[in-house]
Parts: C-alpha cells; sequence; structure tokens
C-alpha cells in the first residue's frame, strides 16, 4: 500500500486509489470508489448514517448514500467541470467513513459492489444523445460528451458508443456491468455457467465481452486492477 497525501484536491487514477493505505474496504467501478457495510438492519444502519453526517467538512465534498434494511453502501466521485473521477479527498473520506464503521463493529463487504451502465451504440453521438438527455431527464456528464448521468444520482449512466458503421446483426444497446477487480473472474465465471459464452477477452482485465444464449451482449468491466496480470 502506498500513501495519499490528506486533503489533497489532485487526481488520482482508480490503481492510485486501490494501492492507497486504509481503503482495503473500497472498490473502484464505473462510478466512483464505493464500500458495502453490512449493518443487518434498518436501525444500525440509520446509526452509520448518522455516524457519516457528523463527519466534518461534508458540505465541501459529500458521500453519496444508499441505505437498504440490511446494508449501506457509499459512493464517492469528484465531480467538476472538467473532471468525474477520484481525487485525494476521496481516499481521506474513505479512512474516515470505514473508521466510523469500525467504530461501529460493521463489516465491509467488497464483493457487494457494482455499478450498471447501458451502452447505446451510435453512429452520430450528437444526433442521438439529445433524445435519451430529455427522455430521461439525465444531464451530460461534465467531462465527457458521450456520457449522460441521473441528476438525482439513482439511474445507471448512458455511454454512447461510436460505430464506424452500422452492424445490423449485432445488439445496439447492451448493459455495462462494473464489478470489483478482485470479483471479475467470479462473476464471468457465473454468466457462463448459467449458459452465456465469452465473445472476447482481448480487452481484460478492462473488460470482457459476453452472450447469451441468442447472442445479446453484455460486458464485464473493472476499474483500477492491481490483481495478477
Amino acid at each position: 500500500m502506498t500513501e495519499v497525501a490528506s486533503g489533497t484536491t489532485g487526481r488520482l487514477t482508480p490503481e492510485q486509489f486501490h494501492q492507497a493505505s486504509g481503503v482495503e474496504d473500497w472498490r473502484v467501478v464505473g462510478e466512483g470508489a464505493c464500500a458495502c457495510f453490512r449493518t443487518g438492519s434498518f436501525p444500525v444502519g440509520a446509526r452509520l448514517v448518522q455516524a457519516i453526517s457528523g463527519l466534518s467538512d461534508l458540505d465541501a465534498h459529500h458521500p453519496d448514500v444508499d441505505v437498504r434494511h440490511d446494508a449501506v453502501t457509499v459512493r464517492l466521485v469528484t465531480i467538476t467541470p472538467d473532471h468525474y473521477g477520484l481525487t485525494g479527498r476521496d481516499v481521506e473520506l474513505a479512512r474516515r467513513i470505514s473508521a466510523a464503521a469500525r467504530d461501529l463493529g460493521i463489516p465491509a463487504d467488497p464483493s457487494a459492489v457494482q455499478t450498471v451502465q447501458v451502452t447505446v451504440d451510435a453512429l452520430v453521438g450528437p444526433d442521438v444523445l439529445p433524445f435519451w438527455r430529455a427522455l430521461l431527464d439525465y444531464t451530460d456528464r461534465p467531462d465527457s460528451t458521450e456520457d449522460l448521468i441521473d441528476p438525482r444520482g439513482r439511474g445507471p449512466m448512458l455511454w454512447f458508443q461510436t460505430m464506424d458503421a452500422p452492424r445490423p446483426q449485432r445488439n445496439r444497446m447492451h448493459i455495462d456491468v462494473w464489478v470489483p477487480y478482485d470479483r471479475a473472474g467470479a462473476r464471468i465465471a457465473a454468466a457462463l455457467a448459467a449458459g452465456g459464452r465469452l465473445v472476447s477477452d482481448a480487452a481484460a482485465p478492462s473488460f470482457w465481452v459476453l452472450a447469451d444464449a441468442e447472442g445479446n451482449e453484455a460486458c464485464v468491466g473493472t476499474a483500477g486492477w492491481i490483481g495478477p496480470s
């Protein structure tokens, strides 16, 4: 593990985040660094949220918190006009949130982390993106002309992937499932055992292309791979 200076706003790659000390509870997926804390009950989850809310300087950089009956999932991402990703302050806040969970005796479950992205193949992205922006009431991702995000922080991100030619025999929309780098193998094995097939691993470990029994494709992606090459 390496040290990342606390309070810095310098940008970090997913690999640098994973290599920082004190963030073992966290995994970088498609929408930032996430941690799932197994609270076991809603009241315990509420106590964790209360502890997180008591941390200092959250107005300057706040986490996104999802509370369910048995778990609390926290997402950290820095969004500025030219950046959508991680910085040193995300590392600092991740450490503080993990410490709050430990103080309450709440364990983390990194294997439970994932995010889902919908990818649309487009010959001319600017021609189709406005339709989806209006239909979903989404907004442009600040640093990208190819991505839409839910301003409420609930729906999946949409990415408009540029095609060089029409591909009528290939589905034009597919799901990208972002999983922790150390869970990709298990997730792919499960999908193959359930009747899927591997279409391509040429881009592994960034992503693998899978398909169901009728050829509908999906990708399993990772961010910040620090496992064996």
